[in-house]
C-alpha cells in the first residue's frame, strides 16, 4: 500500500530533525510571544565571539579574510551553519539540511588554498544558501508539494555547477510556499516560515525562508527566484538587499518550478544578501562564467564594466530618479511613504534630481500578469499533487475560515483558466504595454535636464512592511516589472516608528482593496519592521541598477550619519 502524503510528511520531517546538530539545539528557546528575535543568534550563546565576528562581516569582507587566509573556509562554514540552525529553530526557515556535505567541501577548499596558494575561485568558501526549487545531485526539492517527497535530483542545475566552481559552500535549502505562487511562505511538508522581526507576521514569499535566514545572518548570500516579487518582497520584509535581474542573466537550467511551459512571464534567479556586495558578486561571477555555453535560454551578455560605471547614466554624476508614490492600485502605508520621502531627501542632498513618477497602466499590468498565470495554473498544481491526493492551499491564512476577504488573491493567477487564443489575446496586449512602458520612459527626457530620460524609478516593494501571516494580499508593485522584465535592486531605507509613523486620515480609496488595505494598518502592530525601496532599471540593465542602487544606498546613509 503507497504512503499517504500525511506519511510521506511525517517521515521528510524527521529526516530533517534528524539532520540537525544536537548541539547547536538551543536550551530555552523563546515564547512563542517573543517576536522580534533578531538579537537571539547572539546571546543565545551558541555561537563563539569568533563566530558573531563572522557571521556579522559583509560579503566583502569574507571574501577578503578568506583569501587572505585569515579565515578558513571551515570555520566561515562552520559559522554560518551554526547561525543557520539557531535561525531554523527561531523562524522555520530551513528545508534540506546537509552541514556534513558543506565541511567537507570547506576542507578541501583549505587544502587548495594551502597546496596551490591561491583560492579556488572568486567565491573561494563563501556559504551561499538556495531556494529550495534549486536542484542539488542527491538531495530532495520537493518545492513544499508532500507530492515530491522521495525526489531526488540526479544531477546539479547549472547555477549549483556554476557556483562551486566559483569556490563556492552549498550547506542548506531554504523553505517557499506550496506552489510558489504566493506572496507568503507555508507548505504542508515543512510548516509556516516567520519574520525574525516580528513572528507574527510573514517573511514574505515565495523566497520566504532566504528572507528569514539572511535576516537572521544565518547566511551571507542566498539564491532566491522571482516571477511576481518573490526575491523583492522577501528582501523587503526581512531588511535585505536583493536584486530581481532580468530574464536570462542568470541561469535557471535543472531545477524544479511551477507553471513549467509558461513562457511569457518566466521566474529569474537572482541574489539576496545583508549586504549590496553580495549582490554585485553574485551577479559578477556568475554572469562571468559564460552559462549561455550551459544554458541554452541564458542571454549571451557577460559582465559589463562600462555599466557598471554608469558609462549610459552620465558616469553616475547628477542623476535622475523618478519615485512612485502611489501606484494607482493601493496607497502606501505611512512608513513606507516616510522610507520614501527619506529617499529623496537624501538623493537631493547627494546632488541627484528626483521627480515624480506617474504610473502608466500598472493595474492593467497586474491584471495581465495574473491572466497569463491563470491560464492553466489550476490544472498544473492538480497534476502535482494528483498522486497523493495532497490539499493544493488556496490561502495562507492561519484561519482561512476567518477570511473574509477574497483570499483567492492571495496566490498569483488561480483563477478559472483559459483558451490559447484567449491566453495569445493577453500575451499580445503585454507586449504592446512593454512598447508603450518604452516610450513612456523615453519621453520623460523633456523633464530630466540631464540630456537622458530618467536614470531609474525608485518605488515601494509593497504597500505595507510585513504584514501578519495570511494578511499579504497584493504583489502588485513588485509584479509589473516582472511584465515588463525590467531590472530592480532592493535596499532597506528604514523600520517602521509608530510615533512617526501614525495613521493618516481617510482617503478616497481605489476599491475595496485599498480600503482594506489602508483598515489593515496599525502602528504598533508593524512597530519595529524593515522598510525598503526598489530600484528600478530597464531591461538588462543589472550592472547599471546595482551601482545606482549603490549611489542610493550611500546618500541614505550619508543622511542618516548627519542626523
Amino acid at each position: 500500500m503507497a504512503n499517504t502524503w500525511q506519511q510521506l510528511v511525517a517521515d521528510k520531517r524527521n529526516r530533517q530533525v534528524a539532520s540537525i546538530p544536537k548541539d547547536w539545539l538551543l536550551e530555552d528557546p523563546p515564547a512563542a510571544d517573543v517576536l522580534d528575535v533578531t538579537r537571539i543568534p547572539e546571546t543565545c550563546g551558541i555561537l563563539t565571539a569568533q563566530e558573531i565576528r563572522i557571521t556579522n562581516a559583509s560579503v566583502g569582507t569574507l571574501l577578503q579574510n578568506l583569501s587572505a587566509g585569515e579565515w578558513s573556509a571551515f570555520e566561515v562554514t562552520t559559522a554560518f551553519a551554526k547561525r543557520a540552525i539557531i535561525a531554523h529553530q527561531l523562524t522555520n526557515c530551513l528545508t534540506e539540511i546537509f552541514i556534513d556535505r558543506a565541511l567537507e567541501r570547506a576542507k578541501e577548499l583549505d587544502e587548495y588554498r594551502r597546496t596551490h596558494g591561491k583560492v579556488f575561485g572568486p567565491l573561494h568558501g563563501l556559504p551561499i544558501s538556495l531556494k529550495d526549487q534549486i536542484c542539488i545531485k542527491g538531495l530532495e526539492a520537493t518545492m513544499g508539494y508532500a507530492s515530491w517527497i522521495g525526489r531526488y535530483s540526479t544531477s546539479n542545475s547549472v547555477l549549483v555547477d556554476t557556483l562551486e566552481s566559483l569556490g563556492a559552500v552549498l550547506y542548506v535549502k531554504t523553505n517557499i510556499p506550496q506552489t510558489l505562487m504566493f506572496a507568503e511562505t507555508n507548505n504542508l511538508v515543512f510548516g509556516r516560515t516567520l519574520n525574525p522581526y516580528n513572528r507574527s507576521a510573514t517573511s514574505g514569499g515565495s523566497s520566504g525562508g532566504e528572507g528569514a535566514l539572511i535576516g537572521l545572518k544565518g547566511s551571507p548570500l542566498g539564491v532566491g527566484s522571482d516571477i511576481g516579487g518573490s526575491i523583492r518582497i522577501p528582501s523587503g520584509f526581512c531588511g535585505l538587499y536583493a536584486l530581481r535581474p532580468s530574464y536570462g542573466r542568470v541561469p535557471y537550467a535543472g531545477n524544479v518550478n511551477s507553471l513549467e511551459g509558461e513562457d511569457s512571464i518566466l521566474s529569474v534567479l537572482g541574489p539576496m544578501s545583508n549586504s549590496l556586495d553580495g549582490v554585485k558578486v553574485f551577479m559578477k561571477s556568475v554572469v562571468g562564467q559564460k552559462t549561455w555555453e550551459r544554458d541554452p535560454l541564458v542571454t549571451r551578455m557577460p559582465w559589463d564594466e562600462a555599466e557598471y560605471s554608469l558609462a549610459s547614466h552620465g558616469g553616475g554624476r547628477n542623476l535622475c530618479f523618478a519615485i512612485i508614490w502611489d501606484d494607482g492600485i493601493v496607497v502606501p502605508h505611512p512608513p513606507i511613504t516616510r522610507g520614501l520621502e527619506m529617499t529623496k531627501r537624501a538623493l537631493l542632498a547627494a546632488g541627484h534630481k528626483v521627480l515624480d513618477w506617474k504610473p502608466l497602466k500598472h493595474k492593467e499590468m497586474y491584471d495581465i500578469a495574473l491572466g497569463i498565470w491563470g491560464a492553466a495554473s489550476a490544472e498544473d498544481y492538480k497534476a502535482v499533487t494528483a498522486t497523493t491526493g495532497e490539499p493544493v492551499l488556496t490561502t495562507m491564512d492561519p484561519e482561512p475560515d476567518q477570511d473574509t476577504y477574497n483570499t483567492q488573491r492571495l496566490r498569483l493567477g488561480d483563477t478559472k483558466g483559459s483558451t490559447a487564443y484567449e491566453l495569445w489575446q493577453v500575451q499580445r496586449r503585454k507586449r504592446e504595454i512593454r512598447e508603450e512602458y518604452l516610450q513612456y520612459w523615453n519621453d520623460t527626457i523633456i523633464n530630466t535636464g540631464t540630456g537622458r530620460p530618467v536614470d531609474a524609478i525608485i518605488s515601494p516593494v509593497a504597500a505595507y512592511a510585513a504584514p501578519p501571516h495570511g494578511q499579504n494580499r497584493d504583489a502588485n508593485y513588485t509584479t509589473v516589472w516582472n511584465v515588463l522584465d525590467y531590472s530592480a535592486a532592493v535596499l532597506p531605507v528604514t523600520k517602521v516608528i509608530p510615533s512617526l509613523d501614525v495613521q493618516r486620515p481617510a482617503h478616497k480609496f481605489y476599491d475595496h482593496h485599498d480600503r482594506y488595505n489602508y483598515e489593515l494598518y496599525n502602528p504598533s502592530k508593524f512597530a519595529g519592521e524593515p522598510v525598503a525601496i526598489q530600484v528600478i532599471g530597464r531591461t538588462h540593465e543589472e550592472e547599471a541598477v546595482i551601482a545606482m542602487a549603490e549611489i542610493v544606498d550611500a546618500a541614505l546613509q550619508a543622511q542618516k550619519a548627519r542626523l
